[in-house]
């Protein structure tokens, strides 16, 4: 039976355009920049982790709009089989591609789509893998030698996974130790303390085993610091709710002076850790 094609807004599948979305964020404690890599390089953005409910959408958005914020054309993939939360993004023009077929299987032909759109789009890419499909997904990259097709056409690719706080903390440190093992690409890691601080018996995870171990593979750490829940929490909470990006929210009718200046900041937090990652110096090239 003819598989059905995955969808894509506002252009049908396959084909690949740019996409003019709105402008956002952007920085991190970059520990790694990615090696022999110029500025205008297209970069893909692959957020994994097996966890569910840890802010990983959040985490993809927060770097498309930091990739519009600079200018460059994007192309987002929303992949989640169950929950596709960045596809509600409008302004970030997001792709929606189901790697799930009838029988509730990973269809590893979706994922050759994925791959294809990929290697077309002029610009940079940012995909955002559910956690029922973390297994498949990093399998196949491991299998296929999807990442060096990729490298070898001139494409950079940065690995994206989230640590939370608190009873989370042993899965989602299971998940990216399955990551780094399994592939052989830069991979940023993601502190969210929004359960509580990153922390095991008092030590941060650049004091980790984990971080020590993996340390060359290991491209920059990016914190979403811990914040008044009373305040901030409930701002980016109903920003989220919306589907706003910053740029949307900053201008939006539901956020006062004060709201929208605490959005600001976590924008401009941000902004300052990843930009490093999203503009590696040139120096860096050998």
């Amino acid at each position: 039976m003819r598989q059905a094609r995955p969808s894509r807004r506002p252009y049908p599948f396959p084909a690949h355009r740019r996409l003019q979305a709105p402008v956002l964020i952007t920085s991190s404690t970059v520990t790694n920049p990615p090696i022999g890599k110029a500025m205008t390089q297209d970069t893909i953005h692959i957020v994994l982790q097996g966890k569910g409910g840890v802010g990983k959408s959040l985490i993809a958005s927060l770097i498309a709009q930091s990739i519009t914020d600079n200018g460059r054309p994007l192309l987002a993939i929303d992949t989640d089989p169950v929950n596709q939360t960045l596809a509600r993004y409008q302004a970030l023009n997001v792709c929606t591609l189901p790697l799930l077929d009838r029988e509730r299987q990973v269809n590893s032909r979706a994922i050759d789509d994925m791959i294809e759109w990929l290697l077309a789009h002029d610009g940079d890419s940012v995909v955002d893998n559910g956690a029922t499909s973390f297994i498949p997904v990093t399998g196949y990259l491991a299998e296929t030698g999807a990442l060096a097709v990729l490298r070898d056409v001139g494409k950079q690719v940065l690995l994206h996974s989230v640590l939370v706080g608190g009873q989370a903390m042993e899965d989602t440190l299971a998940g990216l130790s399955a990551l780094l093992a399994s592939t052989d690409a830069p991979v940023v890691v993601w502190l969210n303390e929004f359960f509580g601080p990153v922390e095991r018996e008092g030590r941060s995870f650049t004091e980790s085993s984990l971080y020590l171990k993996y340390r060359a593979r290991i491209a920059g750490v990016v914190t979403l610091q811990r914040r008044n829940s009373e305040t901030y929490g409930r701002d980016l909470a109903l920003m989220t709710e919306k589907a706003l990006t910053f740029e949307q929210a900053l201008k939006h009718e539901a956020f006062g002076t004060m709201p929208r200046h605490r959005l600001w900041q976590i924008r401009e937090d941000v902004s300052r850790q990843l930009q490093p990652l999203l503009n590696p110096p040139q120096a860096a090239a050998a």
